[in-house]
């Protein structure tokens, strides 16, 4: 047997989803590898200090080993993780969530949540779709990159998109080829909703908005075929010319969205660009966690910083609060005044727009006090905002924080930081499995000032 290959166990999965193992003293990443497993693997990168490689043959396998329901698994770069159970996948993410915290913010929680889960197909609600001519096939191609690479994967199905999407994909193919400006056509979003309420009934309870992205204006015909092509398929037409700003209904020109949460009696109408959960199922039971966590009461005064366009400020401020979103984006801070208005919540809440990766004391000042806070950032994390929050032990001291992450690194390094320097107990935290088949990990993490000694049990 070539030197490249080696036979291994398998004792964990990374945060990419590969097995991790041990050979001569170096950690091996393995594709295609589960915990418990004995495998066969390829190296295809060597460094000091690891390896990668990929797994050619599976001698003792895990019992959450499965088939991937999806043919074009392995070659599309959309999944990594469709061969084992969505158990298997939950209790992964589990373990990553757990090790980064230990191992990158020398903390543990005191009580693991039980994981949020759902359906493990037709979730993927908001979908960025490449497209590329290919002139040596003669043909158009939809979908997402192939693993580690630029190309186009040739998909004809999706499982993980609603079902409706997923068969538009051939037909969306047709589409594009048809067009004057097949090759100025580089990506179609995806973003799927609730209807607006109108006069007239939907005949679907969902609504589909694909979004085309064109580097050239369409020619006559090109407005005939697609508003043919939306008609025929029950889907709505967006152009985006520029950036996500410059978005708009194209057919039919009344094309709108928004989602629900009924537990909170809140509607949400959103710009199919403009950022939301791409699992709206799992939001619904990640928003309850949240504030079943921070328990917010009549008359407290409460932040959520990163607010976007305020899918846990508006449920804060249904529960009696009075709540101050914060966000960068004034796209976003306008959406979350509108939907404040929508729902009759203008007099709990105030928005502001703020640069929370520069925030300071000095700038946090006016905000507070605060009883709780919730931080909801993107994947870079809020390190500053946690280093500005004053200390527990001073008089204006958060009572409760919750934390909503995307990534358990820059999680468990915030958390170092609110345990280690701002004198929080890191109460609670788990994982959601808000994109299933994927490597993501989204978790939500309860943080409480550290008693004194003398207020131990």
């Amino acid at each position: 047997m070539p030197s490249s290959f080696f036979t291994a166990p398998i004792e964990s999965l990374d945060q990419e989803g590969r097995g991790i193992a041990r050979l001569d003293g170096k950690t091996v990443f393995v594709e295609g590898a589960l915990p418990g497993e004995t495998v066969v693997a390829q190296t295809l990168k060597r460094k000091p200090s690891w390896e990668l490689a990929r797994t050619e043959h599976v001698l003792a396998s895990n019992p959450d080993r499965v088939t991937p329901y999806c043919p074009h698994f392995g070659v599309c770069g959309g999944c990594s993780l469709q061969h084992a159970t969505p158990a298997l996948q939950v209790a992964a993410k589990q373990r990553v969530l757990e090790d980064a915290l230990q191992r990158i913010g020398n903390v543990r929680a005191g009580q693991l949540l039980p994981p949020i889960h759902g359906p493990a197909w037709g979730y993927r609600y908001r979908a960025r779709l490449s497209v590329r001519h290919v002139f040596k096939k003669g043909s158009v191609l939809v979908g997402f990159h192939e693993r580690k690479s630029s190309y186009v994967a040739d998909m004809r199905e999706c499982p993980v998109l609603p079902s409706k999407i997923s068969a538009l994909l051939l037909p969306l193919r047709e589409l594009v080829e048809s067009l004057s400006i097949r090759d100025r056509l580089p990506q179609i979003e995806v973003t799927v909703g609730e209807p607006l309420p109108s006069s007239q009934a939907p005949t679907d309870p969902l609504a589909y908005v694909l979004v085309l992205r064109i580097l050239e204006a369409l020619s006559d015909n090109d407005e005939t075929l697609l508003r043919a092509f939306a008609d025929r398929h029950g889907i709505d037409f967006w152009l985006q010319t520029g950036g996500p700003d410059t978005a708009h209904p194209f057919h039919p020109k009344d094309s709108a969205l928004m989602y629900s949460l009924p537990e909170f009696a809140v509607t949400l109408p959103f710009a199919p660009t403009e950022f939301t959960q791409v699992n709206h199922d799992i939001n619904r039971v990640l928003v309850r966690r949240a504030l079943a966590l921070l328990d917010p009461q009549p008359g407290e005064r409460v932040a959520d910083f990163f607010c976007g366009l305020g899918n846990f400020t508006l449920p804060i401020a249904r529960c009696g609060a009075r709540v101050i979103g914060i966000e960068g984006s004034p796209a976003l801070i306008r959406r979350a005044e509108q939907g404040a208005q929508r729902n009759g919540l203008v007099n709990h809440c105030t928005f502001l727009c703020a640069n929370l990766f520069k925030v300071s004391p000095e700038t946090l000042a006016p905000w507070l006090p605060l009883d709780k806070i919730l931080i909801d950032p993107p994947r870079e994390g809020a390190i500053e905002l946690v280093k500005a929050l004053p200390h527990a032990d001073d008089e204006s001291a958060v009572r409760r924080i919750v934390y909503v992450s995307c990534n358990p690194a820059t999680l468990a390094r915030d958390a170092e930081v609110l345990v280690h320097e701002r004198g929080y107990t890191l109460c609670a935290a788990g994982v959601v499995n808000m994109f299933p088949h994927t490597a993501h990990v989204e978790s939500i993490a309860a943080f409480e000032p550290t008693p004194a000694p003398s207020e131990r049990p």
